[in-house]
């Protein structure tokens, strides 16, 4: 289960309690996983955020909430979170979003598309003043 991908601690659990596994030994083998290091929270959490914002191009908002959505706590989500994105330019990550919803154009077509893109950046996890900047200086390049 952990040989193909990174997993919580929390996903470890579901995944046992699904295969019909009881508690008790559910418990047992995330102690020792844990104890061996074999799952770790923190490394899942930072290896999310790696992945959501290279692979992805996502916000910070978004990043948090699939971290956190893996079941790993808030305090570490943040961390990982605010970890990932201190070596990242934000207006590069927004432009790459842009660029590649925009499919090599440069300039944004009309309001229509102008408010589609703008829903796309904030669904994505983009502040919304950082997504009207970045569209705004697309459509001023008309």
């Amino acid at each position: 289960m952990l040989a193909r991908r990174e997993l919580s601690e929390r996903q470890v659990r579901q995944r046992l309690a699904r295969k019909g596994h009881d508690p008790g030994a559910i418990d047992d083998a995330v102690a020792r996983l844990l104890e061996q290091r074999a799952i770790d929270d923190t490394r899942v959490a930072e290896a999310i955020a790696r992945t959501e914002t290279t692979v992805r191009k996502r916000g910070k908002v978004r990043v948090r909430m699939q971290i956190e959505r893996a079941g790993i706590a808030k305090g570490t989500a943040k961390r990982a979170t605010d970890e990932v994105f201190d070596g990242i330019d934000d207006d590069a990550l927004i432009e790459a979003a842009l660029a590649k919803r925009l499919h090599g154009r440069e300039t944004i077509a009309d309001d229509r598309e102008f408010q589609r893109l703008y829903r796309y950046l904030v669904s994505q996890g983009y502040e919304s003043d950082r997504a009207l900047k970045a569209l705004n200086l697309r459509k001023r390049a008309r």
